[in-house]
């Protein structure tokens, strides 16, 4: 197995606890059409911060806490974690679009937060074409979001490609860009990610023990690296 090193670009932190082994909480999905609203930054209440540790193991005694693992596992999470309220901060790199929203609260989504988000995984290569996306995906773009926040990494997630139309679709795929012919980003369940500070392989792994979905790992040289497709398929990976 590679070390943390290999993964995480910088150390982190985590306080011990103890964490119990729980599916995803699933949120009902909205069947409202879609409208864009303006956007707004809910600012969440201050969750409390994890103190940073040293990349190297810390002597005992002195008072550091434990690194975090090499590999992250969303299936070690309480229930605690999933009734919490959501906010997810993301950027579409295309628009230079970026929002802060709190889109699910005691068990129901906020539906203007829901929209907003809609319309930022909108189609901006296809005539910012726009549709309802799936609830289960942003679960699991929050879940890793807020996973990774945990260990001190707190990054907008980047979205590069979320619903397509079948055109758009079409068209990447006779620019040799790697697009299924069934894609499910026609269908609003699937999207192309980015985190700063993780590579795809540790990202990738991951949006993969959320077990909710397809899993794509895109390997790219780069100081950006590659990119994870996710989506709410039939639980499957591939290497692209």
């Amino acid at each position: 197995m590679a070390s943390r090193r290999d993964f995480i670009q910088r150390g982190v932190g985590l306080t011990a606890a103890s964490f119990l082994s729980v599916p995803l909480i699933g949120c009902a999905s909205s069947s409202a059409p879609l409208r864009h609203s303006n956007m707004t930054n809910t600012t969440p209440k201050p969750a409390k911060q994890m103190a940073r540790a040293s990349e190297q193991s810390a002597p005992s005694g002195s008072g550091m806490m434990d690194p975090p693992p090499d590999i992250f596992d969303a299936q070690a999470l309480d229930l605690e974690f999933w009734l919490r309220p959501r906010t997810i901060e993301v950027v579409r790199p295309a628009s230079k679009e970026r929002a802060k929203l709190l889109y699910w609260k005691d068990g129901e989504i906020i539906q203007s937060a829901y929209e907003d988000l809609c319309h930022l995984m909108r189609d901006v290569n296809g005539g910012n074409e726009a549709r309802s996306i799936d609830p289960k995906l942003f679960e699991t773009l929050w879940g890793t979001q807020a996973f990774v926040q945990r260990y001190g990494i707190d990054s907008p997630l980047e979205i590069l490609s979320g619903y397509r139309t079948p055109a758009s679709n079409a068209k990447l795929r006779e620019a040799g860009v790697p697009a299924a012919r069934q894609s499910l980003h026609m269908v609003g369940r699937a999207a192309d990610i980015r985190l700063a500070n993780l590579n795809a392989e540790v990202l990738g792994g991951l949006v993969k023990s959320f077990r909710q979905g397809g899993v794509g790992f895109y390997y790219r040289a780069g100081p950006r690296g590659g990119w994870i497709h996710a989506d709410t398929g039939l639980q499957r990976t591939w290497k692209g």
